[in-house]
């Protein structure tokens, strides 16, 4: 199943965060058809649930991913990539599902949550169903290789989620424990989101490897930035609830850095109130990270993979998929900058 990709869309500037989903917006509709086109294969008491998560699914930036990592110039649509963005992405929608239990949340997207539309007990099975389905696509390629590289992550991702969850609400959380489960969690499906385009799409293996780099530090900026917004984004237009990692007891790096920037009575009552103790204060927390330097330390950790995820690309920039992986570094950078953090937070040249 192929289509044109629009010429037009073609014409956008390629270092243009909205111009590289400008891009692949040939790509995203046969996506969003495909992944409508699977609704028949689940049972039909669950359809209108699964078909309630794809359309709270997002930027869909995993799925961008396996495309720009994949691109060759505008042309015809890939269909083995756009099969492969649809396994990640029901498997990332698996997790959102999982995640929006465990952090109580209402909102996803200014929808209410699965677990608020459905009831926490089914959306656990709901999410357990999409992750079943994403393994079952990735079976359906003429080699095992992508549902062995599908799986792994899977399993990677989940793990990462145990960890978390085990350790929510303790204190006994380093630096190091964090990006353990940042790569876990969330690097690793933008690590195979990019592998996965660029092998799909018959480049060599050196610069699969290099793509699958670039995607691992791009997850763990898109993860630190993320923690950033609990504290500084703007739930209108987040479109989530926000506060949770704190309410949760999830000792993300945000928190971490405040920590080791309190003494006495106040660092007991954050530790407090991340053990559950005491009613948490994000409020209160993010006036002390401005006030701190935790707020520009952080957004400073961002820009830091950033820089790692281009520095990954290094002398591979005559490859197709080049200036518009690195456009996606330049557009979190801009979102970066929207944020409520003191104005002296470091920026980074292109």
């Amino acid at each position: 199943m192929s289509r044109d990709a629009s010429p037009a869309a073609a014409a956008a500037p390629v270092h243009a965060f909205a111009g590289v989903f400008a891009l692949v917006a040939p790509y995203m509709g046969e996506l969003d058809r495909y992944l409508r086109g699977q609704l028949g294969s689940f049972e039909p008491e669950i359809r209108t649930m699964v078909d309630y998560c794809i359309d709270t699914s997002g930027k869909r930036i995993r799925p961008a991913l396996t495309f720009l990592s994949g691109w060759r110039g505008p042309g015809t649509v890939n269909a083995d990539l756009v099969r492969a963005a649809a396994v990640v992405e029901l498997v990332h929608l698996a997790t959102l599902v999982h995640d929006d239990i465990m952090d109580d949340a209402d909102l996803r997207r200014s929808r209410r949550t699965a677990s608020r539309e459905y009831g926490s007990t089914a959306a656990v099975l709901l999410g357990d169903a999409l992750f079943a389905h994403a393994l079952h696509l990735a079976t359906q390629f003429p080699t095992t290789e992508v549902c062995a590289a599908v799986s792994e992550s899977t399993r990677r991702v989940c793990a990462g989620e145990i960890v978390q969850t085990l350790r929510r609400g303790t204190l006994n959380v380093t630096r190091a424990d964090y990006q353990r489960i940042v790569d876990l969690k969330t690097a690793e499906l933008f690590r195979v989101s990019c592998h996965l385009g660029a092998r799909l799409a018959g480049f060599a293996p050196g610069f699969v490897d290099v793509a699958g780099r670039f995607g691992r530090h791009l997850g763990i900026a898109y993860q630190i930035y993320d923690d950033l917004v609990d504290f500084f984004g703007d739930e209108s237009r987040t479109g989530k609830t926000l506060g949770t990692d704190l309410a949760s007891g999830k000792l993300t790096l945000p928190l971490l850095a405040l920590l080791e920037r309190l003494d006495g009575a106040e660092r007991a009552a954050l530790l407090s109130e991340v053990a559950g103790e005491h009613a948490p204060q994000p409020a209160e927390r993010a006036r002390q990270m401005r006030e701190l330097g935790v707020a520009t330390a952080v957004a400073e950790a961002v820009h830091q993979e950033i820089e790692a995820a281009r520095g990954a690309l290094n002398g591979f920039g005559d490859m197709p998929p080049a200036p518009l992986l690195l456009a996606l570094c330049d557009g979190l950078v801009g979102q970066v900058a929207t944020l409520s953090v003191p104005e002296s937070a470091p920026a980074v040249s292109g």
